[in-house]
């Protein structure tokens, strides 16, 4: 035996192993000629392969959510929705974005013991709490925007999110460039943020923070708000006698829109660079911020058109054909791909019998999705590290330049400004 082979079925026992204890039992159970540690999905001939997707599909946040639901509906139709010969069927939950949709979503999917895999969601604040539900019930989750660093820091996080993964970066790689751009190509020696408390937000700011201050820049300041707050006077006054010469919130769209409108009527904030995140990459912040949207600059993966390909602008083409509109954000190929990693890793791990019956074994499944190497995703290649992340991330930044919601174009209007 090779030394490559045997590093590889060594780290396949150690999954394995990993898996199994997560579980509670070890090869404990067995359905037809399939036996599992954690759960075995029996789909018999013409009945359907379950896919669950969770996200917010309702408030301020819903094009967040609904953009990757679509797109996890157009891979559907891309296969056919037909999956090892068995009809594939898509659910969806709408999470709200917040942790108590979370639970509920993942309990109601937990419910479903056809389910095979779920996918999200968009929000960290709904995955952290259903990720461990999901995974107890025995049904692995791929996040489609989910980026919290929390999520993947296997010493963080906690128990329950051996069954995790997500087609989205993770937020700490984002923090980091930008504090990176911040001082060794701006200059900058003093900065401040803010943050909602929320889990991506949060994750992100102190990702930010601390690497700048690594660098031998200055925090001045750390606000906290609630994600409900309306009037941000108050902290922008503490905020604006700290003399910061950039502001980093990447705050949700309501939030982020209060700020830049209430910054303009505050003195000194003329020359303070303001910059956010791609959680504003939505027509809708155009609609709440009006004229104060030109201008506001956010740091972002590249999401236009152009950066992700002719696959993205065929995938915007079957968009518009369906739904009869074009999407309201940057986050319909995460949709599409986490269902295409699915149905791809499931195709490697199901057995079918001589009845025609077939049988998915889920820590096998999961082993697959982690395994899953330089796949041709439309939001780009896709790898994945034991820890669940799966996406890689490169700094790009965007801004408004028109006021007007029906300009709304990734790339054009908010403008590619890359330095």
């Amino acid at each position: 035996m090779g030394s490559s082979t045997y590093r590889a079925l060594l780290t396949g026992a150690v999954v394995a192993g990993t898996l199994a204890l997560a579980s509670g039992s070890a090869w404990a159970v067995k359905v037809g000629p399939v036996e599992d540690p954690v759960r075995v999905v029996k789909v018999a001939k013409g009945q359907p392969i379950v896919m669950a997707l969770y996200t917010v599909l309702s408030g301020p946040d819903a094009g967040q959510g609904l953009d990757p639901y679509r797109g996890a509906q157009l891979a559907v139709d891309d296969l056919k929705a037909k999956l090892l010969d068995r009809p594939l069927r898509l659910i969806a939950e709408d999470d709200a974005c917040s942790a108590e949709g979370g639970q509920t979503a993942a309990t109601k999917i937990a419910a479903n013991q056809q389910v095979v895999i779920a996918l999200g969601s968009n929000c960290s604040s709904a995955t952290i709490p259903a990720a461990p539900i999901l995974w107890k019930a025995g049904i692995p989750d791929i996040a489609t925007g989910a980026a919290s660093p929390k999520l993947t820091d296997v010493k963080a996080r906690g128990p329950g999110y051996e069954g995790f993964s997500r087609v989205i970066y993770n937020a700490l790689f984002e923090g980091e460039a930008l504090a990176e751009w911040a001082r060794n190509t701006k200059k900058l020696d003093k900065v401040a943020a803010v943050h909602d408390g929320t889990p991506y937000v949060q994750g992100l700011v102190e990702a930010f923070t601390t690497k700048f201050k690594s660098l031998g820049g200055t925090v001045v300041t750390v606000e906290a708000i609630n994600a409900q707050d309306v009037d941000m006077r108050p902290m922008l006054t503490r905020l604006v006698t700290t003399k910061p010469q950039m502001v980093f919130f990447p705050t949700f769209i309501a939030a982020t829109a209060h700020i830049v409108k209430q910054a303009k009527e505050i003195d000194g904030f003329k020359d303070i660079m303001l910059m956010g995140s791609d959680n504003v990459l939505d027509k809708n912040f155009i609609n709440l911020a009006g004229q104060s949207s030109v201008g506001f600059t956010i740091v972002s993966p590249p999401l236009d058109a152009d950066s992700y390909g002719d696959a993205y602008k065929k995938l915007l083409e079957q968009y518009k054909k369906k739904f009869g509109e074009g999407p309201t954000t940057a986050w319909t190929a995460h949709g599409y791909d986490a269902v295409m990693l699915a149905a791809k890793s499931i195709e490697k791990v199901a057995v079918k019998d001589k009845d025609g019956t077939v049988y998915i074994p889920i820590s096998k499944l999961q082993e697959a999705i982690l395994a899953t190497k330089d796949m041709k995703g439309i939001s780009g290649t896709i790898t994945c590290r034991p820890n669940g992340d799966c996406a890689q991330f490169r700094a790009v930044f965007y801004q408004y330049v028109n006021a007007d919601p029906n300009t709304f174009d990734i790339g054009k209007n908010p403008k590619n400004v890359n330095p």
